[in-house]
This record gives C-alpha cells, structure tokens and sequence, in this order.
C-alpha cells in the first residue's frame, strides 16, 4: 500500500477516505492519534494499493470523472 494523501487530522483523512469509498476505491486510515482519542496530536495517512493511485489522486483533485 502507499499513501496517497496526509492531512492534518484523523476527520479530514476520514473525509478523504469517504470520497474514496465512494468512487469504489478502497483504502485504509494509518493516524498516530490513540484512535481518535487524541485528535490533534500528529496527522493522519490515507493508504491505497499502488494500482489505484492515478484514480485515487483524481478523485482527491475532484477531477473524477464527472465532477
């Protein structure tokens, strides 16, 4: 798996993730953050298989298709 996206909290990887999700890409949240029990220490990772990256990135720009 890599990371196709950091973001500053476990929501907004969680937004991300959701995106993913809905454009059928699958994906797994890796934060240092106790589980969301401590939020606002570290970011949060959003990690896919490599083969889905090129989809992935254009769903995070919002340039899937249809947007």
């Amino acid at each position: 798996m890599i990371e196709v996206g950091a973001y500053p909290t476990r929501s907004d990887a969680e937004f991300a993730q959701a995106a993913l999700a809905a454009a059928g890409i699958a994906s797994v949240l890796a934060a240092d953050d106790a589980g969301g029990a401590y939020p606002f220490e570290g970011g949060a990772q959003v990690l896919i298989d490599e083969s889905d990256l090129e989809a992935a990135s254009q769903v995070l720009a919002g340039k899937a298709d249809g947007a």
